[in-house]
């Protein structure tokens, strides 16, 4: 029989974890001695924050992360393909969204792997809940261009979709947050609204909705923090 691949939630950031993860989810990492991680020190310290009694040294890691070979995924199912469970775990929320191990459990599936996805906080979903935007339609359209060409095409066709009735939700390395918020102000039209959603369940959570012209002038100071920025 083959093992299971679970896709394990992380906590958002420093906050406790009872909040944000159900029971069952500590007990199922508690059950498990082999995982698939994208950085094992920050893995390892999650585990010991939430499960200080496990026992670290039986504990395996894989790393999946964006310079990891697709030659190596077969070898990180090996284990579950002869009776295994595994976990993949995120460095923050939820995996596969927005972060690595998609390829992973695409081969898993045709490899005939039970695929187990746990309850867990989503920064995407969350401030999707809370922006008071249109949630039957909306792109999740990750991180934007770098490239200014392509970048100014990415505002173009988000200001369509909006139009069309369609919210935007995207990202930003948060050390370019204020660049983002600066660029946002100047290519949207000042109808639009923006909801900015950062530190999404922590003590310093900030989630609110302003139209562009509104926001002009009075931007919060969100450099470094991690946000979900959603137009409609």
């Amino acid at each position: 029989m083959k093992g299971t691949l679970y896709l394990i939630p992380n906590t958002l950031g420093p906050s406790e974890f009872d909040m944000v993860l159900p029971k069952d989810v500590v007990e199922l990492i508690n059950s498990l001695d082999y995982f698939i991680v994208e950085n094992d020190r920050t893995a390892r310290a999650f585990i010991k924050s939430i499960l200080p009694e496990k026992n670290q040294s039986v504990i395996v890691m894989e790393i999946l992360d964006k310079q990891t070979d697709p030659l190596d995924l077969p070898l990180f199912l090996a284990p579950l393909l002869k009776g295994k469970n595994a976990g993949i775990i995120s460095e923050a929320g939820v995996p596969c969204v927005a972060d690595p191990g998609a390829e992973l459990v695409g081969m898993a599936h045709r490899k005939g792997v039970s695929v187990k996805p746990c309850v867990g906080p989503s920064s995407i979903l969350l401030a999707l809940m809370a922006s008071g935007f249109n949630g039957q339609a909306f792109t999740f359209r990750g991180y934007l261009p770098f490239d200014q060409n392509y970048r100014k095409r990415a505002f173009q066709i988000m200001q369509k979709e909006i139009s069309d009735g369609i919210t935007q939700i995207f990202m930003e390395t948060p050390y370019r947050n204020g660049k983002l918020l600066d660029e946002l102000i100047k290519v949207l039209h000042p109808e639009t609204k923006l909801c900015i959603a950062c530190d999404i369940t922590l003590d310093s959570e900030y989630i609110v909705t302003k139209t562009i012209a509104q926001w002009a002038g009075q931007l919060p100071d969100i450099n470094k923090r991690p946000t979900i920025f959603l137009i409609d």
